[in-house]
Parts: C-alpha cells; structure tokens; sequence
C-alpha cells in the first residue's frame, strides 16, 4: 500500500529499508524521502516501521558471519 502520495513510497519500500538496517522515521526519511513534503504520512510511516521492526527476528539487521 502506498505510505507516502507525495514521492510514491510504500510499504514495502519502508520495510526493505529497516531490514536494511534503518531503524526510525528519521533515517527512513533520509533514505526514502517519505513526510518530506506534506508530512501526512509521518504517522503511517511510523507504524510500518514499529510493525517492521517487531516482525525482525531480534539482531536480524546485524549478522553473526561474513558473507564472503
């Protein structure tokens, strides 16, 4: 679902980018660009983030072993 009108975020979007590693609103806006314009969607974007976050197995962002 679309999160963000203004610059075409979605969901989705936000959830790749807190598996990535992203962990608030802040950096999420940084990256994406999303409530940078009206900021209508700072709420929505927040829940998809604490959602994102709490589906995470715990240390999910950080890994145990080089993948090289």
């Amino acid at each position: 679902m679309y999160v963000c009108l203004c610059r075409g975020i979605t969901d989705s979007h936000i959830r790749q980018a807190v598996a990535a590693g992203a962990d608030n609103l802040k950096q999420i806006s940084q990256h994406l660009g999303v409530a940078r314009q009206c900021g209508k969607c700072a709420t929505l974007a927040k829940s998809v983030i604490s959602e994102a976050k709490s589906a995470q197995p715990a240390g999910a962002a950080t890994l145990a072993y080089s993948l090289g």
